[in-house]
Formats: C-alpha cells, sequence, structure tokens
C-alpha cells in the first residue's frame, strides 16, 4: 500500500464531507426512494431512476474518501522542526528574481492542491524545485512560459 501524505487540514475537510455524505446525504437519498418508490411503477419513474443516480454517485464518493482517508500519511506540520528548509505543507512565499513579483504557495498532497488558493501539489514542477531548499535560496524552475529564476524569500510552518 501506498501512502499519500496529507495535511491535517486537507484529512479533515475529507472527514466532514465523509461525515455529511453519510449523515445527511445518504439518509436524503433513501428518503426519495422510499418516496418515489410509493409511486407505483419503477420502470417510468424519474424520480425513482434519479435517486437511484443520486446514491450511486454518494456511495462512489464515500467509498472514494475512506480509501483516500485509509492510504494517508497525514503530516502536521506545526509538529516539525522549523529550520527554515521546504518541506511538505509549509507555506513559502518565492521572489520572481526577473520581475519581482511574489507569490505565496502552501505545498500540499494531490488531492488538496488547488492553485486557486495558492496550494500546489507537492508533485507540481514548483513544489518539487523548492523541497529541500531553504529560506534565502535562488532556485530556476522549468515552467510552460520557460525556464523562470526565484528567490525563497520565507518558509512559514503554519
Amino acid at each position: 500500500m501506498v501512502r499519500v501524505p496529507m495535511t491535517v487540514g486537507g484529512a479533515e475537510a475529507l472527514r466532514k464531507e465523509l461525515d455529511n455524505l453519510k449523515g445527511v446525504v445518504r439518509p436524503r437519498i433513501t428518503a426519495a426512494i422510499a418516496e418515489a418508490r410509493a409511486h407505483g411503477d419503477l420502470k417510468e419513474n424519474a424520480e425513482y431512476h434519479a435517486a437511484r443516480e443520486q446514491q450511486s454517485f454518494a456511495e462512489g464518493r464515500i467509498q472514494e474518501i475512506e480509501g483516500k482517508l485509509s492510504n494517508a500519511q497525514i503530516i502536521d506540520i506545526s509538529k516539525m522542526p522549523q529550520t527554515g528548509k521546504v518541506i511538505f505543507g509549509v507555506t513559502v512565499d518565492i521572489e520572481n528574481v526577473g520581475n519581482g513579483e511574489t507569490k505565496t504557495y502552501q505545498i500540499v498532497g494531490d488531492d488538496e492542491a488547488d492553485l486557486k488558493i495558492g496550494k500546489i501539489s507537492v508533485n507540481s514542477p514548483i513544489a518539487r524545485g523548492l523541497i529541500g531548499k531553504e529560506e534565502g535560496d535562488t532556485v530556476v524552475i522549468q515552467t510552460p512560459a520557460g525556464k523562470v529564476e526565484y528567490e525563497i524569500a520565507e518558509v512559514r510552518y503554519e
């Protein structure tokens, strides 16, 4: 079994979604199926088929989340020694040496990555280029636009 790194926040978000699916969505769908069955003929009962489709989707998502959580290696960055090195879970400010533009990223697991909110996958080119480096280091990262040189301005263990 391959362990997949995940932050504490990412694991908590998955647990919250799982609790909602099991405690709210699943009972609601079960009630909708029971109500649709009461209408009679199931062959031409659109409500019944829609509820069964929702049930299938919800059960699939429940299994997916349970699988992710069972394979997760939850890493609590707040308990790690703060060495100034870029490791999984840290938030890092990087400055483009060429144009002075600063970006902030948190390095997270694949399932948690969302560039819109500044979370990048540990397997992304930027994260792979930053891992193991320290504040003040300069790194060259291959991007779709070409090679870009960044300076690591700050590493936060939050």
